[in-house]
């Protein structure tokens, strides 16, 4: 899983390292590289390895192909969508349009999110953040915790 919090920064010549343990997590699935995207919610990155934007791409195809939503999410999310392979260093070099979505100049961090991950400016993230945990806080009894009593049945 991608979990954690890890700051970096972008070298010379515009590469970042991501952090060994989501490279590492990457390589353990067969891949060497990560897919990115801008986020719909926030101004960050999305990042997920190939097989999460394969399996959104299946969802997007299961719309109606005449349906609005479909071409909507197709080009909202897919047409936005980069394939980043890692050098020998484990660096990747983000696109600029990336970089601007997130307001990223120089330091970035690296946010875990269970499956995926996701890429912040650091001041933008630490006031998510703090709004996210008052969210939490608040909603924290909508959370489902299945048992193995109730796997079960019993």
């Amino acid at each position: 899983m991608f979990l954690s919090t890890h700051e970096n920064k972008l070298d010379k010549k515009r590469r970042v390292s991501v952090p060994a343990s989501f490279r590492s997590y990457l390589s353990s699935m067969g891949y060497s590289g990560v897919i990115c995207y801008p986020s719909f919610n926030n101004p960050s990155i999305e990042a997920c390895p190939q097989s999460r934007i394969e399996k959104l791409s299946e969802s997007i195809d299961s719309l109606n192909p005449f349906e609005e939503k479909r071409d909507i999410f197709a080009t909202s999310v897919l047409s936005d969508s980069v394939n980043l392979q890692f050098d020998s260093e484990g660096r990747v070099s983000i696109p600029d349009k990336l970089l601007e979505h997130a307001k990223i100049k120089q330091k970035m961090l690296f946010v875990g999110q269970g499956k995926t991950f996701q890429i912040w400016e650091p001041k933008l993230f630490e006031k998510f953040k703090t709004q996210a945990r008052k969210k939490a806080n608040f909603n924290r009894a909508s959370l489902k915790w299945e048992t193995q009593f109730s796997k079960e049945g019993r």
